[in-house]
């Protein structure tokens, strides 16, 4: 891959020659690559930035009535992880939904798929899920597990993914990697602290990727800055910006043969409908932040918090759908699946300018009265989140049918070209939100709080007809007492309810288009949180999550379908995790999620007493991480993922086989030239195992992705 200087690397170029030499013994220390201790999962000393990824408060982890998990930069660094799928492998309770390669992928938590505009944030604000976001300039990620009303407002009750950014260090690295498939790698991560109050850092990456699914090779390139200013004493302020150009062409997901049959031995290094003429998927996203803290005393703190996150996505695809236009369908099969016999039809897809939007600005007020007995520490703020969606009428035009069994015949595109821009989606909601934790002693403390909700949105056509037109008011309150015997072990009990939107029912029912109403959810959870010996967390949960159900419901209509909300869906769960030092050379992550996921006062019996699609009731991961006693430079790193066989379709009659997965790697970390370096090689499916690891959906359509082949990746890192 050839790189070409970009303006911004060579503005940077001053810092990195003004850069402390390595010959002063505590510069040379601080110059050294940053590494985290092994990842604490709900670890109790990892303190949320914002208050805004933490729906109850801006408290330890310790003190916090929920699953928080954290995947550390070293864990990022040891896996290689570069994408939302790999980074929902380092966690049993995620698993993907609807996560193609070349296009933005979405995940669930708990078995819930995270709603796009307010699942994912930056720095505790929201980002635009539909863009991929970058790791290079993150320090770690938060998964708050569960309902968080009181944080996020309106969201799927699964939980949010919050991506902390990296602050300003003496810190100079930069990052070499590969592949087996020859994709070339390169990141410069550099900072430094101008002055004794302000600093900057700077992470830059550029991708030269050549995936695994033929024809699907990709670039990127991307460019952060982060800084902060100590303004006074007691008020700080930091903020970050990023930009990123991704160009890859998407991989259709398989589909069910007839409705009712998973396709054999499925190639998951074929490109399904693949034509020359099909272009990348581009897509341009930036997120900007500020955060200010001012502290008026030791008890009194205000936080103050705007971003805006926008993504820009150039949609095109040959797509691979369904069998509409296949002799086979006609009499054998729905048109919303591939025929029986392999045939599918491709679709020319383009959707240019595809503009989302997201503005959040959030204020709040902490502080604490008494020091006795009894003691407040009390919160109060307000959110506002303003989203829109810009789009043109897109292009989707049958060009012809193939078969899954070889490759596509070329055909010609469609001469059709898409409309002019029109805003489809105009959302705000306001909040307002309180909270009190009342401490009662040195072992009990009692949380109640509420957020009341304001939502007013609009929908349109393409055409600009008004479809939906939502205002509601909504109180979500939320209450937990915690038990806290000794300094190590939190016991909890917590309630919560949340607000998500309503859903669009899909162009196969009988009412496309038409969007349901908001669903109001609830949760109960209880859970333990034990460090044992300041090295090992130890973690367990049991939840239970209901929320009103909407699905397409069989009927007599002309489609056969309709979209409606009936009965409700009940997730009831049991988490367990084992994250830090097992021995001095042993670390370990691990996590276990058990989650029985049913729908019931459906109306539609088939649909109920089985297991809900895309979430297996089984789920774990295991990472070990040992440094050789005799060579303490290198280090074997082992992992385990499995899942237990999972529901494909509504009825539960078809399921994708349950799996195990291996993997391994190296890491040597020592000096070369007299500078620091890390170099790691990861082997992820070690024994090249086949399996389907995403049965999810996408606008009302269910879709199969097998999961990667063997991926061999090695990375270089040097201390500059």
């Amino acid at each position: 891959m050839r790189l070409s200087p970009s303006p911004l690397l060579l503005a940077l170029l001053p810092l990195l020659a003004t850069a402390a030499p390595a010959t002063d013994d505590t510069d040379a220390q601080a110059q050294k690559i940053t590494r985290l201790a092994p990842v604490q999962a709900t670890a109790g000393d990892v303190t949320p930035r914002d208050a805004g990824v933490n729906a109850w408060g801006n408290a330890p982890l310790q003190d916090t009535p929920a699953t928080i998990s954290t995947v550390g930069r070293q864990q990022i660094d040891d896996r290689q992880i570069r994408t939302l799928s790999e980074l929902a492998r380092e966690d049993a309770a995620l698993g993907d939904n609807y996560a193609p390669v070349g296009y933005y992928q979405n995940i669930a938590i708990r078995g819930y798929p995270l709603d796009l505009a307010t699942g994912y944030r930056i720095n505790g604000l929201a980002a635009t899920g539909e863009q991929l976001v970058a790791l290079e300039d993150k320090q770690q990620v938060q998964v708050l597990k569960g309902l968080a009303g009181l944080a996020a407002g309106v969201m799927e009750p699964g939980g949010v993914v919050n991506f902390i950014s990296k602050r300003p260090a003496d810190v100079r690295t930069l990052t070499l990697g590969t592949d087996a498939q020859g994709s070339r790698y390169a990141a410069l991560d550099v900072g430094r602290w101008l002055t004794p109050t302000f600093g900057v850092r700077a992470n830059l990456a550029w991708d030269d990727a050549h995936a695994y699914v033929q024809h699907a090779d990709g670039r990127r390139n991307f460019y952060a800055l982060a800084a902060d200013w100590r303004i006074a004493p007691q008020t700080t302020l930091e903020v970050d910006a990023n930009h990123q150009a991704s160009a890859q062409r998407s991989a259709s997901g398989y589909m069910l043969l007839g409705g009712t049959q998973l396709p054999a031995n499925p190639d998951p290094e074929a490109m399904l409908g693949y034509q020359p003429w099909q272009q990348p998927v581009a897509i341009h996203s930036t997120n900007s932040s500020a955060r200010l803290q001012h502290a008026f005393n030791d008890d009194w703190q205000l936080r103050l918090a705007v971003g805006r996150s926008r993504s820009v996505i150039d949609d095109n695809v040959a797509f691979a759908y369904g069998c509409f236009y296949a002799p086979q369908c006609a009499s054998a099969a729905p048109g919303n699946f591939f025929a029986p016999n392999g045939d599918y039809d491709i679709y020319d897809y383009r959707s240019p300018d595809d503009t989302r939007v997201g503005d959040h600005a959030r204020a709040s007020l902490d502080g604490r009265i008494g020091d006795g007995w009894l003691r407040h520490e009390l919160s109060a703020g307000m959110s506002v989140f303003h989203r829109t969606i810009t789009r043109r009428p897109y292009v989707y035009d049958y060009v012809g049918t193939a078969n899954i069994g070889s490759a596509p015949p070329v055909f010609a595109p469609s001469p059709n070209q898409p409309g002019s821009p029109v805003l489809r989606f105009d959302s705000w909601q306001r909040s307002l939100f309180a909270q009190d934790r009342m401490r009662l002693g040195e072992q009990w403390q009692l949380l109640v709080g509420a957020n009341l909700v304001h939502m007013d949105e609009r929908a349109w056509k393409s055409s600009g007809t008004l479809v939906r037109n939502t205002r509601l008011n909504q109180l979500l309150p939320q209450a937990a007492v915690l038990w806290q015997p000794a300094a190590a072990l939190t016991a909890y009990a917590s309630y919560s309810e949340g607000l998500s939107l309503g859903k669009e029912a899909p162009f196969w029912t009988s009412n496309d288009g038409e969007f349901l109403a908001p669903r109001h959810s609830r949760q109960v959870e209880a859970g333990l949180h034990y460090r044992w010996q300041d090295a090992l967390d130890l973690n367990a949960s049991l939840f239970r999550i209901r929320q009103p159900w909407q699905f397409a419901q069989p009927d007599t209509s002309s489609a056969g379908f309709t979209f409606v909300q009936h009965g409700e869906e009940v997730h009831s769960g049991l988490e367990l995790s084992a994250n830090g030092r097992l021995t001095d050379n042993l670390g370990a992550t691990a996590s276990v999620a058990l989650i029985r996921a049913r729908a019931q006062g459906t109306g539609t019996p088939a649909y109920e007493g089985h297991q809900l699609a895309n979430v297996p009731l089984l789920r774990s991961s295991l990472h070990l991480d040992y440094r050789l006693p005799m060579l303490p430079q290198l280090s074997l790193l082992g992992g385990w993922r499995h899942a237990s066989s999972n529901p494909a379709t509504a009825s539960g009659q078809v399921r994708a086989d349950a799996y195990h997965v291996f993997d391994a790697g190296l890491r040597y970390s020592g000096q070369w030239n007299q500078r620091d370096v890390v170099l790691q090689l990861g082997v992820d499916n070690l024994f090249n195992h086949a399996y389907w690891r995403d049965t999810g959906s996408s606008d009302g359509d269910s879709y199969l992705f097998p999961g990667a082949p063997r991926q061999v990746r090695m990375s270089l890192s040097v201390a500059l």
